[in-house]
């Protein structure tokens, strides 16, 4: 009922509680950075650029000395960046945050305290069942850098990575054209009179689309192929001028590879890549003739292919040149770490802002998509299945 000549009623005049908006407890985070102990890694997660950053919002980095040496990064630009160095791995490892590029190995693992945060790679094809054991018993908030969305759903981390390959596989073929013992001396470049270099691109994926860009900007004549019409059709919206494109058919497939110069995989499956490529159609190709298989860390898409080193990068077969080197981006360490550091900055700030990742991952849907240990709790679906190990629901432990 209403008070006379008042448009309220008494309910709505009686004093209401005051709903206050939870504020976000900064938080100070302390990382540490330990030297790469993987074979030919060179990378480091940041740069001094993104030290003096995360320093002058009030945080601690605490590196390893010669981290960052192998990037083209001194420890004197770490030190002028404001970040502790030094010789003590075990210290370093001993930070309630961990940032690496590789994930760290099951030595490594037990020099971290219990409770800890680790950022860095999951590659969960080459880890075993110990690794996730640890975490767990040490109660480890783990997040993997590869499986963070960003606000387009995309995987940044993923992307950035495939941008630097698939320009690098054209850098690396142009090279690999003109070696002293196999090549076939031609150059990539649209040499009036001459020819251009014919590049067959297998894959329209991030990978495919950087490697098409780098030889057309190389002169080089191009066709893509892809079981996707959709990325195929992106593709060439991407790149901005006519191009070959293909549906996978093997005759062709066939056809293209014969006249090629240069054949580039770049397809990625689920579990393992599709074998695209038979012997039989590398037995067809010219002599030198040159194959990157990017897609080599998922198994390949040419059947000829064997995994090689940085070291001794290429085999033969038939005649054929073949690339088969696992991780093309730590060939490009300076730019891969400047292109690593950019995803990874913005986050720590974010996880700082917001009081810790616990927190961060409470607010950014695509952030908490890349936990996959939650205060050693598995919460990773691919993993439970892989390992045939029990998984809890993140959302269900967070909120």
């Amino acid at each position: 009922m209403s008070q006379p000549n008042s448009p309220f009623t008494r309910a709505q005049l009686l004093p209401q509680e005051e709903k206050l908006e939870i504020s976000k407890q900064k938080g100070e985070l302390y990382i540490g950075i330990p030297k790469e102990a993987y074979f030919q890694e060179k990378r480091i997660c940041l740069t001094p650029d993104a030290v003096a950053a995360i320093v002058a919002n009030g945080h601690r980095v605490l590196i390893e000395k010669g981290a960052g040496t192998e990037a083209g990064f001194s420890d004197d630009a770490y030190n002028t960046a404001g970040a502790t160095l030094t010789n003590d791995t075990k210290k370093v490892f001993e930070c309630p945050m961990i940032l690496k590029v590789e994930p760290p190995t099951l030595e490594e693992l037990e020099l971290i305290k219990p409770k800890s945060v680790l950022l860095s790679a999951l590659q969960l094809k080459t880890r075993q069942k110990e690794y996730f054991k640890i975490l767990a018993k040490k109660k480890i908030t783990a997040l993997a850098f590869e499986f963070i969305k960003d606000e387009d759903h995309s995987y940044p981390a993923v992307k950035a990575l495939s941008e630097i390959a698939g320009s690098a596989s054209v850098l690396i073929a142009s090279e690999l054209l003109v070696h002293p013992e196999y090549g076939n001396g031609l150059l990539f470049g649209n040499i009036s009179g001459v020819p251009p270099v014919e590049v067959v691109v297998i894959g329209a994926g991030t990978v495919g689309q950087f490697a098409v860009r780098a030889a057309l900007g190389m002169g080089a004549n191009v066709k893509v192929f892809d079981s996707s019409i959709t990325k195929l059709r992106k593709i060439q919206t991407n790149v901005g001028q006519p191009l070959y494109t293909s549906t996978i058919q093997p005759k062709n497939l066939l056809k293209a590879l014969r006249r090629c110069d240069v054949a580039i995989g770049a397809i990625r499956g689920s579990n393992r890549s599709p074998v695209v490529v038979s012997s039989t159609m590398v037995e067809n190709m010219k002599p030198g003739a040159v194959i990157i298989d990017v897609s080599v860390d998922m198994g390949g898409c040419f059947e000829t292919t064997e995994i090689t080193s940085h070291d001794k990068p290429i085999h033969i077969k038939h005649g054929v040149i073949h690339y088969g080197v696992p991780n093309i981006p730590a060939r490009y360490p300076k730019t891969a770490s400047i292109s690593i550091s950019n995803i990874f900055t913005p986050y720590l700030l974010e996880i700082a802002e917001c009081g810790g990742l616990e927190n961060a991952a409470r607010y950014d849907y695509g952030l908490r998509n890349g936990l996959y240990f939650y205060r050693g709790i598995l919460t990773n679906k691919s993993i439970s299945d892989w390992f045939e190990m029990p998984h809890s629901d993140l959302n269900l432990l967070m909120f």
